[in-house]
C-alpha cells in the first residue's frame, strides 16, 4: 500500500465570472521514502493539489480520491482530517514570514501544535520545540526558542517551518516552495537538511517548485503541472535525460547553462499560462507550442489530453507523442 495515492483529484472554485476547474484529474502516488516534486509554471495548479491534500480548502468543490495510509480524505469527515493533519500530514508553507505569526515566540508555535495532537505540559512541549529546533540545525536553540519570527533570519525562518512541520513526526510532509526567496547558500542546505531528514526517518516528500535545480537535486518521481493538469511524469534521471511534452522541453531549455557561449540570450517559452476560467480547447498548451506552430494538427484542439503510458514508467499527455506524419 502506497503511503499517499491520488486518483482523479479536480477542485473547482466559483467565481462571479463562472466556475475556474483548478485541478483536473490529477493521479500520482508517493511512498514511504520518496520524493515526489511537482513542477509547472506559476497558476499551473500545483499549489491548489498540495492544499487539496491536506483539506483546506473551504470554498471549493473537491471530488476525485485522496487516500492516505488506506484512509480516504475527500468527503471524510472533518474531525479524522484534522487529527491527520499536521499529526501524520505536515506541509512546509510557501512564505515562512506570513506562515509564522509575528505575535507568538517559535517555540509558541511549535508547541501549540505539538500540544494539539499529543497533549501534555506547555514545558514537555516547549522541550519538543528545543529538540526539533535543533535537529533542523538552529543554533542555540534554547535561547532561540523564545524569539520571535522576525528575529530569525531568512533561512533560519524557513527552517523552523520544517522543525514545526517535523513537531509530531508525520510520515509525509507537503513542501510547498521551500526555498522561494533565498540565496543559493541558504537554498542548497534547506534541501540538504530535508534529504537528511527523510534518510533518517523514512518520510514521504512532495517538493511543489517552479524550480527545475531543486526537482533535479531531490526529486526521485516528476509530475510536471501545466493549465491545471498533468503534463509528463517520469522517474526524475529519466524527465531530464529524455523529456518528451514540449512544456517540458521547454522548461528545460529555459534554464541557464554553464557551457552556453558569451553574450547568449536566455531562451524562454512565448505566451503566457492559460486561463483557467476559459481555457484554450484540447491541448491547454498548444497556443505556445511550437510543435503545434510548425505543422498544426487537429488533434491538439480536439479532446482534452490525458497521460498515457509511453515507456516503462514514463507517462506523457502530449497527443502528437507516438503519431507519425
Amino acid at each position: 500500500m502506497s503511503l499517499l495515492e491520488v486518483t482523479g483529484l479536480e477542485v473547482e472554485f466559483k467565481t462571479a465570472e463562472g466556475v475556474v476547474k483548478a485541478v483536473k484529474g490529477i493521479d500520482f502516488t508517493v511512498e514511504r521514502g520518496q520524493t515526489l516534486g511537482i513542477v509547472g509554471e506559476s497558476g499551473s495548479g500545483k499549489s491548489v493539489t498540495s492544499l487539496a491534500v491536506m483539506g483546506l480548502h473551504r470554498s471549493a468543490k473537491v471530488t476525485g480520491s485522496v487516500r492516505f495510509d488506506g484512509t480516504e480524505l475527500i468527503g471524510a469527515p472533518a474531525e479524522t482530517v484534522r487529527k491527520l493533519r499536521g499529526r501524520r500530514i505536515a506541509m512546509v508553507f510557501q512564505d515562512a514570514l506570513t506562515s509564522l505569526h509575528p505575535y507568538f515566540t517559535i517555540g509558541d508555535q511549535i508547541a501549540e501544535a505539538y500540544r494539539e495532537h499529543h497533549g501534555g505540559s506547555r514545558k514537555a512541549a516547549l522541550a519538543r520545540a528545543v529538540e526539533v529546533l535543533g535537529d533542523v540545525g538552529i543554533p542555540e536553540p534554547a535561547r532561540r526558542v523564545h524569539e520571535h519570527p522576525h528575529q530569525f533570519s531568512g533561512g533560519m525562518r524557513q527552517r523552523a517551518m520544517i522543525a514545526l512541520a517535523l513537531s509530531c513526526e508525520p510520515d509525509l510532509i507537503i513542501a510547498d516552495e521551500p526555498t522561494t526567496a533565498l540565496d543559493v547558500t541558504v537554498q542548497a542546505q534547506v534541501l540538504e537538511l530535508l534529504k537528511k531528514l527523510q534518510q533518517d526517518r523514512g518520510l514521504g516528500i512532495i517538493m511543489i517548485t517552479h524550480d527545475l535545480g531543486v526537482i533535479a537535486r531531490v526529486a526521485d518521481e516528476v509530475l510536471v503541472m501545466y493549465g491545471g493538469s498533468a503534463a509528463e511524469q517520469a522517474p526524475a534521471d529519466t524527465l531530464f535525460s529524455t523529456p518528451r511534452h514540449p512544456y517540458t522541453r521547454g522548461l528545460l531549455d529555459s534554464l541557464p547553462r554553464l557551457d552556453a557561449e558569451d553574450g547568449e540570450a536566455l531562451r524562454s517559452i512565448p505566451g503566457s499560462p492559460p486561463s483557467l476560467l476559459n481555457p484554450p480547447p484540447g491541448c491547454a498548451f498548444h497556443p505556445r507550442c511550437p510543435v503545434y506552430a510548425a505543422d498544426p494538427n487537429p488533434l491538439c484542439t480536439g479532446e482534452r489530453p490525458l497521460l498515457k503510458l509511453v515507456a516503462d514508467g514514463h507517462k506523457n499527455a502530449c497527443q502528437l507523442d507516438g503519431v507519425t506524419a
